[in-house]
Parts: C-alpha cells; structure tokens; sequence
C-alpha cells in the first residue's frame, strides 16, 4: 500500500481516533484545530460509552410532545426563541423523521456502529496512556414508577430487536447496589455490554499525545475556508497558509455545515447544544452511569467529580449560554443525591451535531477520494468516534469495510 499525507481537521474524539487508525495504517497524518485536542463536546460530554443508543430523539411521540414540553421548566428541551426563524427550514425536516419507519431504520444502522463500542475504544487505546480511562460499566435508566417505564416500552422494545442486553429490576434491588440514590426510582434497566470514560478530556489528550509521539503531527490553527480545483478540494486554507495532501478528512462536528455543504454535502445540520454540571469532590460517588428517564441526563463518576450531562437547546453556535438548563440539571441533582456535599459546582456547554435524520455522515466526498466525512454524531460521538475513526482508515487505504455504510454515506445529502 502506497503511504498518502493525510490531513484530518479536528481534534475531537472522532478525528484523533481517525489520525491514530491512519497512522496504524502507515500514512502520514496531520491533525489540524483550532484549539487543540478535546476542546468542544468530545470534553464535556456524559462520558458514557453508549452502546445500546439505537433510538433517536425524534420517535413518533415527540410530535405532540415537543410543544408542550418547551413550556415544562422540568423538560429537558429547551429553545433561545430569537432562533427559531433560523430553524424554519431544519425543523420540519428534523421532524419529518419521526417515524417508526426511521426509528427503525436508525436503529439498524447505529447498531452496527454502536454496539461493539467498548471493544472499538479498547482496541483503539491498546498500550497508551489513555487506556487507564476506560471502564466495563452497565448503563443504567432510572425511572422514578414503573408507570414511567411502561410507557417507554417503545424504545425498549426497539432495543430488543437490535440484540441490546438489558435487564429490569426493582429500584430497591438497585439500592442495594448502590445506595447513593436511594429510593428515586421504583424501577432500574441495567443496560449490559456498556462502558464510560472517566476523563473524557483527558483520555482524548491523552491519545492525542499517543498519535504525536508515534510521529504525527498537531496543528493549532483555525480553517477559514477550503481550496477547489477542478471541482475537487485542493488544501485547506488556515491561519499558517494553504495545507494540501492527498486526502482531507472533516471531523468538525457542529462546525462541518460550512464546508460540508461547499463540497456539495448538502446535509441539514443544526447545534444541538447540551449542558452538564460536576460536583468536584463529592462525599459520595455513584458506581454506574445513571440515566434519569424523566429529564434525560446522564450521572455519570468521573474521577473525582459527578457529571450531570444532557438536555437539548436549540439557539445556534454563537448565543449565549443558558441559565434554565443549569437551573434544571441542579434542582435534579438536588433531589436525586440529597445526602451529597461537594467542593464546588462547575458548568460547562457545548454543541453536539444534529442531522436532520440523526444518523452521522461517514465516507468519501468524491469518486477519487480526495476528501472524506466524518461528523454528526448527534448525542453518541464519544461512543462512536473510534468506530468511525477506523472505517475512515479502511477506506483511504483501500479496504471495504465491514458495515453497510449505505445509512451513512456523504452521497445521500449531495446534489451533485
């Protein structure tokens, strides 16, 4: 196999586990950001490794839910209302795919992309730094009555037909296995074949640092724009001049609209913007990711905080952060975890990147393979990124990968 110079923008999740499966593959590869590894969401997500996510936001209830629940100060939906003009044209599509048909769809897809999630991070952090960060945890849901649970039986049983392990029992079984929420919930699903991350930041550094020390390189540097030749992209033009290479890979998660769409990758994309609080130096720490159903967000240990992460705000990528999602994720916490103190509460928002019908963009942009997709992760980037990372190798070095990319593929979205 001939070596190729590689260029990978973006340093998130996704684009190191891209950098570091192409450099395993024996091409030279620069990683290009602009601030650097783990900046955005790829720091401040729930730090759970997902496997199970195979049911999208948008399943047929939302349609009657939505509305209602953006007047609900305990609804985990939010909306900066200036924007809504500018989703004029994306929510109608993002709604159009709430239905079973999708739902199913999405979950046949994701499943080949999720599911061996904790494997794809393992074999990705194999004698690095980073594998001290990864732990074989359930993830679990915690519904507050069995009434709540019930009528989610919906995504349930869409995870049984994908093969998703999962067992439900009695929250008071649950509090025997870890105390610390008490008797919030009257019924607990243990999802199994899961995983977290217990420094999400750090365990990005940490294999940012591993891909430079095998000899790659990092660019600090912002984008401004690309370069076309011929209708094909020539180099990438940054505040250190015009990069070229042989192929260019766009891992920009929220930011990849831009150039996605002057490739000719029309794909309708929006922020999802999410939040999360951490308690540092917690009295007590809980022994698994717990998702609370009702208000979904994700508690999840990390070293030496509890991470409360989730909800949804629609308001761009320039607004201003919100109080009411900080509001809701305290006044949660505050209930579920009475009995804990803690050093000091720190906040943190950021952008997810939500296609229309939820399902991420992988693979090549051009019949010569000239540029490549890889962004759009919605809410599962974290859990993903490794697998796409290495299906974005197999591809540039000339192998088939093993997955229908069909659901996936750059050529749904382009009009030309």
């Amino acid at each position: 196999m001939k070596q190729k110079n590689i260029l990978v923008a973006g340093a998130g999740i996704v684009g190191i586990s891209s950098a570091i499966w192409l450099q395993r593959a024996g091409h030279k590869v620069t990683v290009v950001d602009r601030k650097g590894p783990a900046s955005g969401t790829s720091y401040g997500n729930a730090g759970v490794l997902a496997a199970g996510a195979i049911v999208p936001v948008t399943i047929p209830s939302l349609i009657t839910k939505a509305p209602l629940m953006l007047f609900d100060k305990d609804s985990p939906l939010f909306l900066k209302w200036f924007y809504l003009p500018k989703l004029v044209s994306f929510l109608p599509k993002y709604m159009s795919f709430a239905t079973n048909a999708h739902v199913d769809y999405y979950s046949q897809a994701m499943s080949t992309l999720l599911l061996d999630s904790a494997a794809q991070h393992r074999a990705l952090a194999l004698g690095t730094a980073a594998e001290r960060f990864i732990y074989e945890d359930d993830y679990c849901f915690g519904y507050a009555t069995k009434a709540s649970f019930e009528a989610d039986k919906y995504s349930w049983q869409k995870r049984d037909a994908v093969g998703v392990r999962y067992e439900v029992i009695c929250g008071r079984k649950y509090a025997d296995f870890d105390p610390i929420f008490g008797d919030a919930f009257e019924t607990v699903v243990r999802c199994k074949d899961h995983g977290r991350i217990s420094d999400p930041g750090a365990y990005v550094q940490a294999l940012s640092d591993h891909f430079v020390e095998q000899g790659g390189e990092l660019l600090i540097t912002s984008i401004n724009d690309i370069q076309i030749k011929g209708g094909l992209i020539s180099g990438l033009e940054t505040d250190h001049g015009v990069l070229s290479a042989d192929a260019i890979v766009f891992a920009l998660g929220p930011w990849s609209k831009k150039i996605a769409h002057k490739l000719g990758v029309k794909v309708p994309l929006e922020s999802e913007r999410g939040y999360h609080i951490e308690l540092v130096n917690p009295s007590e720490m809980p022994r698994a990711p717990m998702m609370v159903a009702k208000s979904k967000f994700v508690i999840t240990p990390m070293e030496g905080r509890i991470r409360a992460a989730g909800v949804i705000e629609f308001g761009g990528l320039k607004s201003a952060v919100s109080k009411a999602p900080f509001e809701l994720l305290k006044r949660q916490l505050a209930s579920l975890l009475p009995r804990v103190t803690y050093k000091r509460l720190d906040e943190w928002m950021g952008h997810r990147p939500a296609p229309a019908d939820s399902l991420p963009i992988i693979g090549e942009n051009d019949k010569q393979g000239r540029s490549y997709s890889a962004f759009g992760h919605q809410h599962v980037g974290l859990t993903g990124g490794p697998k796409t990372g290495r299906l974005i190798a197999e591809m540039i070095s000339g192998k088939k990968p093993n997955i229908d990319l069909t659901p996936f593929h750059p050529s749904k979205h382009q009009t030309r």
